[in-house]
């Protein structure tokens, strides 16, 4: 018997030939999260990101999972000098003291956002035209912008609301990821798959 060869999956370049770049590409990037804790949990996880390729972080995710309380915004809201210290010990995420400092300040402003605005999700997509995930048709990823206008204008009012590690471009990678915007290529069998 004759081996046939697979027929390759078309997907986004950036994702590789990592297994776990491919499953996190094919299961999560890209589709609309509606749970504000998995938004808390990526607002996290894309500011431990800048300066860092995604899949540094990707595979240091179960760890950052433990070390933060499974994203619960309340309880790191909360963590003072003893949780720092512990996690400036953890060998298991970005021990970058100010990154870390970050997501402990930023998880109050996330809750002081979900307070005003009734849930984080509904602030963000008060930004989008008709409160409605972007559908981009990019056909290379040379096309895919690393930030966009709307990126800029979230960015820049949550910076004003205080949060830290979330300029324009970790802002963009985060409305990428959370299907905020669907940059999957045209190419690619996942795009209508969000």
């Amino acid at each position: 018997m004759e081996n046939t060869p697979q027929k390759e999956i078309s997907r986004c370049g950036w994702c590789g030939t990592d297994p776990l770049y491919q499953k996190y590409h094919d299961t999560e990037w890209g589709k609309p999260v509606k749970d504000d804790r998995v938004l808390f949990e990526f607002l996290i996880l894309e500011s431990a990101q800048a300066g860092l390729s995604w899949i540094t972080i990707l595979r240091k995710r179960p760890h950052y999972k433990a070390a933060f309380s499974a994203f619960d915004p309340l309880q790191v809201a909360q963590y003072n000098e003893t949780d720092l210290q512990r996690l400036l010990q953890d060998k298991g995420i970005v021990r970058n003291r100010l990154k870390i400092q970050s997501a402990i300040s930023n998880a109050k402003i996330f809750l002081e956002i979900q307070k005003n605005f009734g849930s984080f999700r509904q602030y963000l997509y008060s930004f989008l035209p008709g409160n409605k995930p972007i559908e981009n048709r990019y056909e290379s990823l040379s096309e895919v912008p690393a930030q966009t206008p709307l990126s800029n204008q979230i960015a820049k009012d949550l910076k004003k609301r205080g949060m830290k590690f979330f300029g324009p471009t970790t802002c963009y990678a985060f409305m990428q990821a959370v299907g905020m915007v669907n940059d999957h290529l045209v190419s690619c069998i996942f795009r209508k798959k969000n």
